[in-house]
């Protein structure tokens, strides 16, 4: 429909600029700089930026035709998006290797350093250590713990309180850093990202979110952050910095630099990447853009962001950060099958997902809000540094809070084999008597040992310590993801209840709902599957993603044929927590900062009309409107002066009120005092002409200024009996900033997207003043 729209504007604009007289100003259309560009905090134009490239691709293709050179170009032009979206891949890539590399280092320094060179991270230093025993593979005499190097001995109290001392002020230094930063240089680079960018994405404007500032700061201080031992995640925030990789490359190519539209292409694409190279998951994330990010996604941005995370994920294996050749910590080689009547736990682990979502949105919003609303938020570097030192006092002592959260993940997913060390895997012999003899080379379920009841303890205590401490750390002034914490708390919660489902399998094998497909010695449970559905799960629920949580889990750990059990667990946490809250946590943040974001999912429910929303109100003053040809400059000075509106309709006269177009305020103004330096003899009795037939002008009078070009022919109306859901539908498929509002043809009023969110919050019996922006 916009397309016909835009093609008739289109063609209105050029019979007003081929007459004679119209000539004048020509020269200046195109030399006016400013103008067709937006004001901080405003909204685009969407119509307007998809009808420019239209014509600057029109053009491109009827020059093509007359010489080589200009084929050349055309190619090049159309070459462009391709080759923006392999840097974009290449750089986004290279930082997260980088990210991932310097953040292992830093975690491990919190604990001890490497003698044989101090930028090994723990586990490289002992790879080249020819002393290493397969049941310890963490011990080697090239890595010393601060204890070692400062008492001479890793064992006894004086070795424990030396450590556990390092341990909190290293925490404490990373994240005093990191929120130094932040504070100094860019105040945007705390938090996740994903709000703003989904807002920016709709259409919304913020100035230097996504500058080279932000993106240097949001680097340094994500490694920092992530380092210190906080409970967040780096996923979160490198969507954030692939976006800001992808617009400092956009103004590399003038068809994205100067087209608002067109970059939010790329910055949908460039979302994909970010969680490409988060997770190894290319598929995912490109599913992620397009289901939890996107606002406008046309098929070619489909194709790019495949290509954009398929490079970002080669850049990242070529990398390869972890020393394993995977992309993720996490990847799990189990293949054990799972039974139908395993479905039953994997809901109640969806269950479980959905009610941690639900209760996480409603406390985390809860403090956040306090937090904007108290004097808590006048000290940011003050809460950062109390979070920091609680995580870090009460994480030690656990070692499974004390590890880094893809570390603790990684250890939740891992299946038990004959070699584990590892605590969760200290089972006791099998008493041949209750469960036959052993069969195959697989190892069959086991009684659990002293090792793991103390390990299950410290899981609970773990979740418990989880839960409490991420309500409060997202949202500090730091950059933090959720995704991990997220993760964290549903594979504890998981492994507990696959380890409790592995005994009940061993000790009553005569059960009726396990003697079907649990025979005595074999290996019926895999706790680790357990634990990867119950992080799905507990995402899903926080998010509120289903395909694309799926796609990356799966891609995430390779576990192919566990497809069904996670969208069981996926879909079941979504109904739950949907049946305790509609938003998930990024739409919940988007309207906790009052940004302007209709969203898709949200249903109007309202029988109200376009003239019960639009301004003016029946008390209002009446609408500031310009007149066609009989207003001077002076007038349209005056009245721009004495509004905030950032745009006036364009009338034939006060009388008829006979709508003619919309010129926004912004444009208004830079063509006024364009044609006041370089136009002779204007001055402010000139008149303003915006018709295509001007009247008759008297011969000794000052030139008039023909704003024409700048005139939108083609704004949108609907009358003002269209009901409200029609309305909303149309500002939200066509990314509307306004719309005019006619009766029998006359201009009556307007209605603007903040009207409209307004309108929505008001009916919802929310406050209509926390739409803060236009």
């Amino acid at each position: 429909n916009h397309n016909a729209q835009g093609l008739s504007c289109n063609q209105t604009g050029e019979v007003g600029t081929s007459n004679g007289h119209m000539k004048l100003l020509d020269l200046l259309d195109e030399a006016v700089p400013g103008v067709g560009t937006y004001e901080d905090f405003n909204t685009i134009d969407w119509v307007r930026e998809k009808s420019k490239d239209r014509d600057r691709h029109r053009e491109i293709t009827s020059k093509s035709k007359l010489s080589t050179w200009a084929l050349l170009q055309s190619v090049s032009d159309a070459f462009s998006g391709w080759l923006l979206m392999l840097l974009v891949g290449l750089s986004s890539g290279a930082l997260a290797g980088l990210i991932d590399i310097t953040a292992h280092w830093m975690t491990d320094l919190k604990e001890g350093v490497c003698l044989s060179g101090f930028w090994f991270n723990h586990e490289h230093c002992c790879w080249t250590s020819n002393e290493t025993t397969f049941q310890e593979r963490d011990r080697c005499p090239e890595w010393k713990s601060w204890a070692e190097l400062m008492v001479g001995t890793p064992e006894g109290a004086s070795a424990y309180i030396i450590n556990y001392l390092l341990y909190v002020c290293w925490a404490l230094l990373f994240s005093l850093l990191a929120v130094f930063l932040v504070r100094a240089f860019a105040p945007y680079a705390c938090g996740s990202g994903i709000p703003e960018i989904k807002t920016i994405l709709s259409g919304f404007i913020i100035r230097g979110y996504l500058g080279k500032w932000t993106l240097l700061i949001k680097t340094i201080t994500l490694v920092l952050a992530v380092s210190s031992g906080l409970s967040l995640g780096k996923e979160g925030p490198m969507v954030h910095v692939s976006c800001c990789c992808a617009n400092i490359l956009c103004h590399l190519f003038t068809k994205y630099r100067k087209n608002e539209a067109k970059r939010r292409e790329v910055l949908s694409a460039a979302a994909a990447v970010g969680v490409s190279v988060a997770f190894g998951a290319p598929i995912g994330g490109v599913l992620f853009s397009l289901e939890e990010v996107s606002y406008y996604f046309p098929l070619k941005t489909l194709w790019r962001s495949f290509f954009a995370a398929l490079v970002g994920a080669f850049t990242l294996r070529s990398i390869n950060p972890f020393g394993n050749s995977r992309l993720v910590l996490f990847y799990v080689e189990f293949h054990a099958p799972w039974h139908l009547l395993e479905l039953v736990p994997f809901v109640m682990l969806g269950i479980f997902g959905g009610l941690w979502g639900a209760l996480f949105i409603r406390t985390n919003i809860a403090w956040c809000r306090r937090r904007k609303t108290t004097r808590l938020g006048r000290f940011p570097v003050v809460e950062v540094l109390l979070v920091t030192l609680a995580t870090a006092v009460l994480a030690f002592p656990n070692e499974y809070t004390r590890m880094s959260g893809s570390e603790l993940i990684s250890e939740l997913f891992n299946d038990c084999s004959l070699l584990d060390s590892s605590k969760l895997c200290d089972y006791a012999e099998r008493d041949p008597a209750i469960n036959g003899s052993e069969s195959g080379n697989e190892l069959p379920d086991r009684p659990a040992g002293s090792g793991l009841y103390t390990a299950l303890w410290q899981l609970v205590l773990a979740l418990i310590f989880k839960v409490v401490i991420t309500i409060f750390t997202f949202g500090i002034k730091v950059p933090s993801g959720l995704f991990i914490p997220s993760m964290a708390v549903g594979a504890i919660a998981g492994r507990l209840l696959g380890v409790g489902m592995e005994q009940l399998a061993y000790y009553h094998p005569e059960w009726s709902m396990l003697k079907g497909w649990c025979t005595p010695g074999a290996d019926c449970i895999t706790p680790g599957l357990y634990a990867m559905v119950g992080a799905t799960a507990c995402l899903g629920g926080v998010t509120r993603m289903t395909v694309s949580l799926v796609v990356i889990m799966f891609e995430l750990t390779g576990g192919l044929e566990y497809i069904v059990p996670l969208m069981a667990a996926t879909m079941t946490s979504k109904w739950v927590a949907d049946a305790l809250g509609r938003e998930g946590i990024y739409e919940a943040h988007i309207r906790l900062n009052g940004y302007p974001f209709l969203e898709a999912k949200e249903e109007y429910a309202h029988q109200t009309l376009a003239m019960d929303v639009m301004r003016p109100r029946r008390s209002d003053p009446a609408l500031a409107v310009l007149t066609q040809d009989d207003m001077t400059v002076g007038q349209v000075e005056e009245l721009v002066a004495a509004t905030e509106y950032s745009g006036y309709p364009v009338v034939v006269s006060h009388d008829s009120l006979r709508l003619v177009g919309f010129v926004l305020r912004r444009d208004l103004l830079i063509f006024i005092e364009n044609a006041r330096k370089h136009q002779e003899g204007v001055v402010s009795a000139s008149l303003v002409l915006f018709g295509d037939h001007p009247p008759p002008q008297p011969a000794n009078g000052p030139p008039p200024v023909k704003l024409r070009s700048i005139l939108d022919l083609c704004p949108f109306t609907v009358t003002d009996h269209t009901p409200m859901e029609i309305v909303v539908d149309i500002f939200r498929k066509m990314g509307l900033r306004q719309s005019l509002v006619t009766h029998n043809g006359r201009l009556l009023g307007i209605i603007t997207k903040k009207d409209i969110l307004k309108h929505m919050a008001q009916m919802a019996n929310r406050d209509p003043d926390s739409i803060l922006f236009n």
